[in-house]
């Protein structure tokens, strides 16, 4: 794929950008709009209806911003990947663009996560940060965002930035599985899974719900501001196009 390419894109139909701009144009105001409320509606919720813990007290509402930044930081590599394999596999244009609109969000969810984390551990652990496996191994998946989004500054020509990127991508989400189960295969501090269980969820339906409406809100938070991302990397591809066969024409001269 190269800067032209994306205009004539065949096949898929969401992989012609004009449509895909379109279709986006349509989507983002109800993504837009339905974050807002999610995420007001769960502000609410988590401060003024759900319950101190018996245990933490009021520091557990610090859950309801950390966990969904931490899920979001997860999705988001995991989106990175599989955009990166479906690049290099089946050659969709807007692959490598997606993958690349997604780093930046996932790095400050990840952030986010790692700053909330500490924030909760020194009430709960007495310490601002400890070298367990779930916390080393979000702290690698922010270096890797990072070096990720360095591979795309680094090359100039996209497609191999693209290529290059996207290996890390690929190579990296190994990473995510360890984070989603170091609970369970190493001793950490973290509590093991509470949610996503096979018996159930064992957080009360007070706390359950205004968790949910926030991950919700940051979900498509994430999803609004994606599509931004993407519609503003096609039309920058575009404007770099269009400048290479200025140029092009200008070398050339009169015919």
């Amino acid at each position: 794929m190269n800067e032209t390419a994306l205009p004539r894109a065949k096949g898929v139909s969401l992989a012609n950008p004009v449509r895909f701009l379109g279709l986006s144009s349509r989507v983002l105001p109800v993504l837009a709009v339905s974050a807002v409320l999610c995420l007001g509606a769960g502000l609410v919720l988590a401060l003024f209806v759900s319950p101190a813990d018996y245990q933490q007290s009021e520091a557990v509402r610090i859950m309801y911003v950390h966990v969904p930044a931490a899920w979001l930081s997860m999705m988001g590599y995991s989106l990175m990947a599989a955009a990166s394999a479906v690049g290099f596999v089946w050659k969709h244009p807007l692959a490598d663009v997606t993958a690349k609109a997604a780093a930046p969000m996932g790095a400050l969810f990840t952030a986010l996560a790692l700053i909330t984390g500490s924030l909760w551990g020194k009430p709960m652990w007495g310490a601002w940060w400890v070298w367990d496996a779930r916390l080393t191994s979000v702290l690698v998946l922010f270096f890797l965002y990072l070096s990720y989004i360095a591979l795309w500054s680094a090359i100039e020509d996209p497609v191999r930035a693209g290529r290059a990127a996207g290996i890390l991508a690929m190579a990296g989400f190994v990473n995510v599985p360890i984070i989603k189960f170091s609970v369970d295969w190493w001793n950490t501090l973290h509590q093991p899974a509470s949610i996503f269980r096979m018996d159930g969820p064992t957080i009360p339906a007070p706390m359950l719900w205004p968790l949910g409406v926030m991950a919700l809100g940051y979900s498509l938070l994430f999803a609004a501001v994606l599509l931004v991302r993407i519609e503003s990397e096609i039309l920058s591809r575009r404007l770099r196009g269009l400048r290479h066969r200025v140029a092009r024409a200008e070398l050339a001269g009169p015919t």
